[in-house]
């Protein structure tokens, strides 16, 4: 089957999934894409620069079955804009983020328009397809309560009709290979976020500073996507911690980044926003421990939302719980006993490698294009 994927923000998460996916799939991709840059912008004008590069190759000859495209495409707009062979093509939108229900510092900064390009981009689509029934099941409430926010025609119908045509389909990850013997040393924790206040910088610190306080030895990795504006914390924290630290600010390679992962052994999460959490993924594979908060999507990676098991693997939310389990950790790692527990929750993420993963999307494609031919 022949796929045109349409990518307005080819970078991250967005550019991991394409190319994993394309790379060991089984179908024939067409890939357009834009840089990673200006994201509010891209929104804006990806419809406009795809519709023109399209007529283009259909004029030469250039003939697809299908459309697959990320939540920031205008899909409605753009198949306004497309020659009608690629407009009557079914589509999916597969939604990493999307602009209603991800964080900012203050609501008043959020431009609605972006959360309604969203909602037309998922009415316009024939599937919709969420990377975790977290990110799904809070967009579509938050969505309800937006558009019953209108004066009047509130459309709010296409909610349910949104909800009957999504899908959860988690992105894939690559080959991880767990070290076969752990370092000598203190405790090496990893925290791999962006550097922005909903990734709970500041209790990850505070609960570094009450580790140190209570005597555990430890090694330090704070790496993550960075931008201007990125917390004061960060830098004082720098200074804090300086004897501690290992690796510090964006890892520049996918050989740094990896190394990153497979150094440590506990991957550490304070974030208080995540539709998935590919990194917490990859380090977990990679053979790193995870302490995560029992919240958000984190349950569903591990496969745990009403296990017995959760404590094994969760915190309640708290920076006293996660230091409780970090003085835990740190004495397993010592006494040669965390191991095993590593290897556990690697057998658990097993399931997004690409390997496993490709074949079920491959098919979950192919069932769409069916059902779009036997429609017609």
């Amino acid at each position: 089957m022949r796929i045109l994927g349409l990518e307005p923000y080819y970078g991250g998460s967005h550019k991991a999934f394409l190319d994993g996916w394309s790379s060991v799939g089984m179908h024939d991709w067409t890939l357009l894409t834009l840089a990673a840059y200006k994201w509010k912008w891209r929104m804006r004008h990806a419809a406009i620069s795809f519709a023109e590069q399209i007529r283009g190759r259909v004029a030469d000859g250039e003939r697809w079955d299908l459309i697959f495209c990320s939540d920031m495409l205008n899909l409605a707009e753009f198949k306004g804009l497309a020659p009608k062979s690629v407009r009557d093509l079914p589509a999916i939108a597969y939604f990493h983020e999307n602009q209603l229900t991800y964080p900012v510092r203050f609501e008043s900064e959020r431009d609605y328009q972006f959360a309604m390009t969203n909602f037309t981009t998922a009415l316009a689509a024939e599937r919709v397809w969420f990377n975790s029934a977290f990110h799904r099941d809070s967009f579509l409430e938050a969505l309800t309560v937006f558009l019953k926010r209108m004066p009047d025609c509130q459309p709010v119908e296409g909610v349910e009709d949104i909800r009957r045509k999504s899908q959860v389909q988690p992105p894939g990850i690559g080959e991880f290979a767990m070290p076969s013997n752990r370092r000598q040393g203190p405790l090496r924790i990893l925290w791999a976020a962006r550097w922005e206040h909903d990734k709970g910088p500041e209790e990850f610190f505070e609960a570094l500073r009450m580790l140190k306080r209570s005597g555990t030895e430890f090694r330090v990795s704070i790496i993550g996507e960075q931008f201007r504006d990125r917390p004061g914390v960060f830098e004082s924290a720098r200074k804090e911690f300086a004897a501690h630290i290992e690796r510090w600010g964006y890892q520049q390679s996918r050989v740094e980044f990896e190394a990153a992962l497979a150094e440590s052994d506990v991957i550490v999460s304070t974030a208080q926003h995540e539709f998935f959490g590919i990194t917490v993924v990859e380090a977990i594979a990679a053979g790193a421990y995870p302490l995560l908060p029992r919240r958000l999507a984190y349950p569903e990676l591990l496969g745990l939302n009403e296990s017995a098991h959760m404590a094994e693997f969760f915190y309640d939310g708290s920076v006293a719980a996660l230091v409780d389990k970090l003085v835990l950790a740190a004495g397993r790692a010592a006494s040669g006993t965390l191991q095993n527990r590593q290897k556990k929750a690697a057998r658990m993420v097993e399931r997004f490698k690409w390997n496993k993963l490709a074949p079920l999307l491959d098919r979950a494609v192919e069932d769409v294009h069916q059902s779009a031919v036997k429609g017609r």
